[in-house]
């Protein structure tokens, strides 16, 4: 059954390119209100300009680094709006690195974004949903975070967490009208490889070959707001990458065998 989310509050962290923009753009699309979080006002603005009832939807401004800031955020949004329906955690940053070559401070900014980050504003708006007796995280997680690969290790765990995370919340706060969709997106042509962080902190600056040639950001929305509509509890966005989920689960020893040779990037 597809739910209605016209007039619905939604929250989108990562907001200002990629998948988020595109999810911003669906959702409005749908009659939804949006808040529009990122760390560059600019940008958010100008993803808010082009939306459906642009006037409608609120630039917040946001460092997923900053925990401390979520509660005032979480207020600001309830002042504007009077409401929240959903949160769709999407801000993260991507690797492309070995394990040896990568410094522990990359780690745990990795860690700190994609995780941390999450769990603060999640902690932040769980009273909001629990009085409402209702709220839906949506979390954009990868198809890593059940199949590490190559060069991902601190991105890879930042999603294996996530995962843990949120089917724990999931249990916990079901009664409470509280639901969970953890979105698996595979390769989606997007920046996130050109921005990927290497071993010595900076960004990769190039173009994944296997991105480039990835679902377009508008589709993988698509489906994201789609499986939101239809209630699921986590959903597979790929192209042929997917069969590695059910190779892992099936046949572990041939998977190990396959990531260790197979072309990542």
């Amino acid at each position: 059954m597809m739910a209605s989310l016209a007039d619905q509050v939604i929250w989108i962290t990562g907001a200002s390119s990629g998948i988020g923009e595109a999810l911003a753009a669906e959702y409005a699309r749908y009659g939804a209100r949006l808040v529009l979080s990122a760390r560059r006002r600019e940008e958010l603005e100008r993803v808010r300009d082009a939306l459906v009832n642009a006037d409608q939807h609120l630039v917040l401004p946001l460092d997923l680094t900053d925990i401390d800031a979520m509660p005032a955020a979480v207020e600001q949004v309830m002042a504007r709006f009077g409401r929240l329906d959903q949160v769709v955690h999407n801000g993260g940053i991507s690797q492309r690195s070995l394990v040896r070559d990568t410094g522990v401070a990359v780690d745990q900014r990795i860690m700190a974004v994609n995780y941390f980050g999450a769990v603060a504003l999640t902690k932040a708006v769980l009273p909001v949903f629990r009085a409402a007796k209702a709220g839906r995280f949506v979390v954009v997680t990868s198809l890593v975070g059940e199949l590490p690969t190559p060069l991902r290790s601190a991105y890879s765990a930042s999603k294996h967490a996530l995962h843990g995370f949120f089917e724990a919340l999931r249990a916990e706060e079901y009664d409470e009208g509280i639901r969970v969709t953890l979105v698996m997106p595979g390769f989606i042509r997007t920046q996130v490889s050109v921005n990927a962080l290497v071993g010595d902190g900076s960004a990769q600056g190039t173009m994944d070959a296997a991105q480039e040639q990835g679902l377009a950001a508008e589709e993988c929305a698509r489906r994201v707001v789609e499986a939101v509509q239809r209630g699921r509890d986590q959903v597979i966005i790929a192209g042929r990458e997917r069969m590695g989920v059910y190779l892992k689960r099936w046949c572990p020893p041939l998977y190990r065998r396959l990531i260790r040779k197979i072309k990542v990037t």
